[in-house]
């Protein structure tokens, strides 16, 4: 069995560029049922409403779209000193700085492929109003009753244009466990990692554009697969542009709806309750060029611009 480092409790939160800001946060407000708990500047910071800290997005203003940085959150202070110290052997490390909105010490870096993270400990964790808080007190705040009603954070996908690469430092220095990977006879086309027990906080897709750092979803869970259907008709209703879905992913059996918000970037709505990792001698599935082609679980074929499509667009850069 591979020897396992546990020091990342989970993906905490992510920073989203938008063109769009005001539309951005009309979006995750009020379609997709998130709170706003803070505007500051050019940012606004969202949660949603079983997330247990501050934000778990920031919408920041920018002339295009994609990924400002993501962040880690540590199990303890000694975890966070440890894999700083880590990171900054293998030359990646870009230091420690005050984090922002309340929280503490963060330790910011780069991963390979040049997307920025911060990893910290100490947390900002929210604190209901009166109007925001729950009946059942194991709740972080009240069901909101708006749009998606969309419960938590669950993952991020990112592009890289070296997947091996992003993939040894995941797990080479960071930690976590590879649960799942898309393996085809020229090497590595997506990895799945997990620093907990679900299936996955963090996936690596093959970029194709020749472009370095960008961003291919964020995902918030629901409830159910039903409030998944719900939430395509409200994305209908709202002339909210739908991808593809919803549908059944056959990589990690996740219910999909697949979104674009105003700023261009893309959003999953998903119920990716199907699988826990609680095997200890877990080992990876691997899934083959021949096994991928034949599409979804239930064989929907995915579309073209989920292998092509990520943020910034390469239009937006020129």
């Amino acid at each position: 069995m591979e020897n396992l480092t546990w020091e990342i409790a989970h993906l905490a939160h992510v920073e989203l560029l938008t063109p769009k800001l005001d539309e951005s946060i009309r979006f995750f407000h009020e379609i997709l049922g998130m709170y706003i708990t803070e505007v500051s500047g050019n940012s606004a910071y969202l949660r949603a409403y079983d997330d247990y800290e501050h934000h778990t997005l920031k919408l920041t203003v920018h002339r295009h779209s994609g990924i400002g940085h993501f962040a880690w959150r540590a199990r303890s202070q000694e975890s966070l000193g440890a894999r700083a110290k880590a990171i900054e052997a293998t030359g990646f490390g870009i230091g420690w700085e005050d984090h922002e909105c309340g929280y503490g010490e963060a330790y910011k870096f780069r991963y390979p492929d040049g997307h920025i993270c911060e990893l910290y400990f100490d947390s900002n964790k929210y604190k209901p109003t009166r109007e925001t808080q729950s009946a059942l007190k194991n709740t972080s705040s009240k069901f909101p009753g708006r749009g998606m009603n969309v419960r938590r954070i669950d993952h991020l996908n990112l592009l890289a244009r070296d997947i091996r690469a992003f993939a040894n430092f995941q797990f080479g220095v960071l930690g976590g466990r590879n649960t799942e990977r898309i393996e085809f006879e020229d090497g590595p086309k997506g990895v799945w990692v997990s620093v907990n027990n679900k299936s996955y906080d963090l996936a690596i897709t093959e970029d194709h554009s020749g472009l370095n750092g960008r961003f291919h979803h964020l995902t918030y869970a629901v409830n159910s697969r039903e409030e998944v259907l719900l939430a395509a008709d409200i994305a209908l209703e709202n002339g909210v542009f739908i991808e593809t879905g919803p549908h059944k992913h056959a990589i990690q059996q996740t219910f999909f709806l697949y979104l674009y918000e105003p700023g261009g970037n893309r959003i999953e709505i998903a119920n990716p309750t199907a699988r826990l990792i609680l095997d200890p001698d877990y080992e990876t599935i691997v899934w083959n060029r021949e096994e991928r082609m034949k599409g979804q679980a239930w064989g929907l074929k995915t579309v073209e611009s989920f292998h092509t499509r990520g943020t910034p667009m390469p239009d937006e850069l020129l």
